[in-house]
């Protein structure tokens, strides 16, 4: 896919638009994308049943209000998500700028597992898997899930970059690094990307990634930035078994009644906007461009096409200076932590 074919100008966010979004580039890589991109993960697997009929219908919409990133990873239903975009991306290849990850090992025996592998041999075969699986040449966007402990962050860039070479990815992303860990890597070869959890409830990364993804050029890609719905007021305070939220410390017990009672500044400004809860939480993080000076480009997951057409709106809602003030206190009085086991996280490295 050349980044030509992609509408628009966009340098930072907030740039001409497409659609029903801005557009910006990811990084120095010149790869286009509309502000707002999608988080596919629940289709396959995680917050409960999914209808693929309507998941399907999602993505075709989410192209038509201008979201052109949409991503994915190999452990997101063990492969079973690249399979289901498979279709979908291929269909439209010049307008679907398409995201992956590798580095998270899971086992077929043990559902609750999860290892971590960075070595340049892994890497390489999870790519070929990709890429077969998504029945594509090239890889638009390639992120380490995770940093592998054992493997220094300059020697899994060095073999990233070697696929860079190849034609096998277009461009680099991490996921869930330190600033440090960051630079180190960026100066191996360059980053267009970063993601990491980053919402009204997640804020942890604006103490080193965040100011080092901006000095650097590097765009940042907030995943979760709905508090994994926390944030719309739609958790009622139980999970089925299998949405795997129920293991998360926020949103059980004391801690989701806890939670629930910050959504009151966000209801207020709802009410006064007549928009979503949704939409104040999403307009907070995409606010973060203007407020932090780096290209911002959110992926909540959803697989209703009515919510993404709310969550596409929410690009383009502006917040005041007094309603950023009056959201900004929610985040130190979050109770819980983002998972039970922070070493899945950057946390543990800061």
């Amino acid at each position: 896919m050349n980044s030509d074919s992609m509408a628009g100008g966009g340098q930072a966010a907030g740039g001409s638009t497409t659609g029903a979004l801005p557009i910006t580039t990811l990084g120095a890589a010149g790869i286009q994308v509309g502000t707002q991109g999608l988080g596919c993960m629940g289709m396959s697997e995680f917050y409960g049943p999914s209808d693929l009929t309507e998941s399907r219908a999602t993505l075709d919409r989410a192209l038509e209000l201008g979201v052109t990133l949409f991503d994915t990873a190999d452990v997101y239903g063990s492969g079973h998500n690249e399979e289901f975009l498979s279709d979908f991306v291929n269909a439209e290849r010049d307008r679907v700028v398409i995201a992956t990850k590798f580095g998270i090992v899971r086992k077929a025996d043990d559902p609750a597992y999860r290892g971590f592998d960075n070595s340049p041999g892994y890497i390489r075969a999870a790519v070929e898997a990709s890429l077969r699986r998504l029945r594509i040449d090239t890889v638009d966007l390639y992120y380490m899930h995770r940093k592998d402990p054992g493997v220094p962050i300059e020697d899994t860039v060095g073999a990233m970059a070697e696929l860079v070479r190849e034609g096998k990815v277009r461009a680099l992303g991490l996921s869930e690094v330190t600033g440090a860990e960051l630079r180190s890597a960026h100066a191996v070869h360059p980053i267009a990307a970063v993601q990491s959890e980053w919402s009204l409830f997640s804020r942890d990364v604006e103490a080193t990634v965040v100011p080092a993804a901006a000095a650097l050029g590097v765009t940042f890609v907030p995943y979760s930035p709905l508090g994994r719905g926390f944030l719309t007021g739609s958790f009622t305070g139980t999970a089925d078994a299998k949405d795997f939220r129920a293991t998360m410390p926020r949103f059980v017990g004391e801690n989701a009644a806890r939670n629930a009672e910050l959504l009151a500044p966000l209801r207020t400004i709802a009410d006064a906007r007549g928009i979503t809860l949704a939409q104040v939480a999403l307009a907070w993080v995409h606010a973060q461009s203007r407020v932090r000076d780096l290209a911002v480009v959110p992926i909540p997951g959803t697989r209703s096409r009515t919510r993404l057409a709310d969550n596409v709106a929410a690009a383009t809602i502006s917040l005041t200076d007094v309603e950023l003030t009056t959201l900004e206190p929610i985040a130190g009085k979050v109770s819980g932590t983002r998972y039970a086991d922070m070493s899945f996280t950057s946390a543990g490295r800061e």
